[in-house]
């Protein structure tokens, strides 16, 4: 269940670096994503491959979106490039590879296509920049993880993209890293209360056993389902989340709603509709996929919460660590040291980073 209480956590030992606090952990499959653009992700994802293959691991990488582009397509602001290894698996599409400033080698095509034509696996054969461009349906992009792995990707990073959070869904990845900055906007605790906020709709807890029990067929089936307290389905079937809303009002004449399963996307009009029914169903338990698929405000969250309802994940989102730009290409932003500081205490459950203020650790050239 999501905790919205306000109490300071104890501060953490963290190990010394996010790459030792990653690779101490079972994962295989990490998702990069940024809390919005110019959060120096791209940064991070250099930093993360330097160092792979530094430690000799052999990584994988793909993209949700577009990334190493030479310009934001949005604010035309120059980006840093992809730094793509020698040894590195890259899936790519084709049009990327034209620009590529990396030597590679061709593997093989995976008949997945994109706007920027077919994506392809090549082996990169020199350190350089790239650009990557990969799959973006979630179907699309497990059977692109899939082909890394297959080749011998030890490690897969999935880089994300803005405003697109499901590829940090543990049903594609095994855990994410976060990156925020000053471009979030407002003073720093403003930046740092977003971040928690983010984080905390990302993190929404496990699902007890006995209503995963209980919701598992509603998710396996893409479905919606509702519960009475005895286990006995009041209703249940597969419909699309985005016409879910209209449908569990027409139930409105039944009562004793205990639980509540929606496999899909929960947006304004459907969380409306569960916020109206916990006012008749004190208590009520409101199941989701995970912390990707609530698209209302923290706040529509905490007050939902507040009145008593629970709100659990089927699968939990592990959060691998939170990295930070103290700049902001628009207000100049923050003094670094000072922000990273006050980001760990304020976020003191995660491993929080700054690269840049580890030049040992960071690529030449990024």
């Amino acid at each position: 269940m999501l905790d919205v209480a306000s109490t300071p956590h104890a501060v953490i030992q963290h190990p010394k670096s996010l790459w030792e606090s990653l690779r101490a952990q079972p994962v295989r499959c990490v998702s990069v994503m940024g809390m919005r653009k110019n959060t120096g992700k791209t940064v991070c994802l250099n930093y993360l491959l330097a160092q792979a293959k530094r430690s000799h691991v052999a990584v994988g990488i793909t993209s949700i979106g577009r990334d190493g582009e030479e310009r934001d397509a949005v604010f035309s602001i120059p980006k840093p490039a992809v730094r793509v290894t020698e040894g590195c698996l890259v899936a790519t599409a084709s049009d990327s590879l034209l620009r590529s400033k990396a030597r590679f080698k061709k593997l093989g095509g995976t008949g997945i296509a994109s706007p920027l034509g077919e994506i392809f696996i090549v082996k990169v054969l020199s350190d350089g920049d790239m650009e990557v461009a990969g799959a973006s349906r979630g179907h699309e992009q497990l059977t692109v993880i899939a082909c890394l792995k297959r080749l011998g990707a030890e490690l897969v990073f999935l880089d994300g993209a803005l405003g697109r959070s499901q590829h940090a869904s543990p049903a594609i990845s095994d855990g994410v890293v976060l990156s925020t900055g000053a471009v979030v906007g407002g003073s720093m605790h403003d930046v740092l209360r977003k971040t928690r906020e983010r984080l905390q709709l990302l993190s929404i807890a496990r699902v007890p056993q006995d209503l995963q029990e209980r919701t598992a067929a509603t998710f396996s089936n893409a479905a919606v389902g509702v519960w009475n307290a005895q286990g006995q389905a009041l209703f249940e079937a597969p419909i699309a989340t985005l016409n879910a809303a209209s449908v569990l009002l027409s139930l409105e004449q039944q009562k004793g709603w205990h639980t509540v399963a929606v496999s899909g996307a929960v947006g304004r009009s459907l969380w409306t509709a569960m916020t109206q029914q916990l006012k008749k169903n004190p208590g009520m338990n409101l199941v989701v996929a995970d912390g990707t698929k609530l698209f209302v405000e923290r706040n529509d969250v905490s007050d939902f919460v507040q009145r008593g309802g629970r709100l659990w994940a089927m699968r939990e989102i592990r959060v691998l660590g939170v990295t930070l730009n103290p700049y902001s290409p628009h207000d100049g932003g923050f003094e670094a040291s000072a922000f990273l500081s006050a980001a760990r205490h304020a976020l003191s459950d995660h491993v929080v980073t700054d690269v840049w203020l580890e030049p040992a650790l960071l690529p030449t050239g990024s």
